[in-house]
């Protein structure tokens, strides 16, 4: 099979490769068509996030595709089937193979290329507001949220999911365009970071917030405290910022809040599958009705893959990028 390869200088490279190898019994080989790109995937490329042991060291986190090979335990997943997966590595290729836990059949409605920007960056948002979060699907508690980095691919998504069912939330972005952007989704209020701390900005808007998604890290963590409401849950999803910093204990012990670090590519595949549950229980139908849907921003041919990580890189995309992978989709 042909997939992207790193090269010595960094540089990503379409070239033959050895195809993924026999099935075990609960796996399925997908031929894919499209491919999603992830920020996980330029920090693998620079060295600074390895695959977990076991997995391709070939990038690419999420894909969609058709089932050409199924294992004899598989079902209902089943050959011929239309499917997208979330996985640990593999995904810019033309082919892969993954336990059938972490693959879902395409919302009714969407296409393959809608259908690959769906398993990353939904099991990423739904995981940490509403698993970690503690966000309630059911019943929405009045509880208000942060979203840091609100215009990438998860955090649009987040808007959307805080939206659909209830919560009022505020978002950092690094522009004032991506602030009506995230209006559009359903985005109550933002602040463009390169305006300073947003502390002023959220406790003006709502005294406050109780969830805090946070791919940024160390400089944050002290503006997150401040604006973090008495009970309230910080989760770290990425440390774009750094790995260090200091907390204010006194201020977590007194409010009691809530740190909690949180990644979703390191999770084995029945906790991936209950993610993902999850998602086909709760958010499958409003992708039906089209009352959510995936936020794409542009899509490349997977020669230019180096073009496109470049483009997101330069924190230019306001939703997901994608790359197209079979020219028979």
């Amino acid at each position: 099979m042909f997939a992207i390869a790193i090269d010595d200088d960094k540089t990503l490279t379409w070239c033959e490769q050895p195809s993924p190898g026999p099935l075990e019994d609960n796996e399925v080989r997908i031929r894919v068509a499209w491919a999603g790109m992830n920020r996980a995937d330029s920090g693998q490329r620079a060295g600074n996030y390895p695959p977990p042991p076991g997995a391709s060291d070939i990038l690419g986190l999420e894909v969609s595709g058709t089932i050409t090979e199924a294992g004899p335990s598989v079902s209902p997943l089943k050959t011929g089937q239309k499917v997208c997966a979330l996985l640990a590595g593999g995904g810019y290729a033309e082919e892969v193979v993954v336990d059938q836990q972490q693959v879902m059949p395409v919302p009714e409605g969407l296409g393959l290329r809608e259908a690959a920007a769906l398993p990353e960056m939904f099991a990423t948002a739904w995981l940490n507001l509403f698993m970690e979060g503690g966000l309630d699907h059911a019943v929405s508690k009045g509880e208000r949220v942060l979203l840091h980095a609100g215009a990438s691919s998860v955090g649009s998504t987040a808007v959307q999911l805080c939206r659909a069912f209830g919560y009022p939330c505020f978002v950092t972005v690094g522009s004032d365009e991506k602030i009506e952007r995230c209006k559009e989704l359903g985005a109550e209020a933002g602040w463009n970071r390169h305006n300073g701390s947003f502390v002023d900005a959220v406790k003006e808007w709502g005294e406050g917030v109780d969830v805090i998604l946070d791919p940024v890290g160390a400089n944050y963590l002290a503006d997150n405290q401040r604006v973090l409401n008495a009970d309230g849950r910080l989760v770290l999803i990425a440390i774009l910022s750094g790995r260090s910093a200091e907390l204010d204990l006194g201020r977590m012990l007194m409010k009691r809040q809530r740190l909690i670090g949180s990644t979703l590519r390191s999770k084995s595949p029945q906790d991936k599958g209950a993610i993902l549950d999850e998602l086909q229980a709760y958010v499958w139908p409003h992708l039906t009705k089209g009352e959510l849907y995936p936020l794409i921003d542009r899509d490349y041919p997977i020669q230019e893959a180096e073009k496109a990580m470049a483009f997101m890189e330069n924190n230019s995309n306001v939703g997901k990028i994608l790359l197209s992978v079979a020219k028979d989709h």
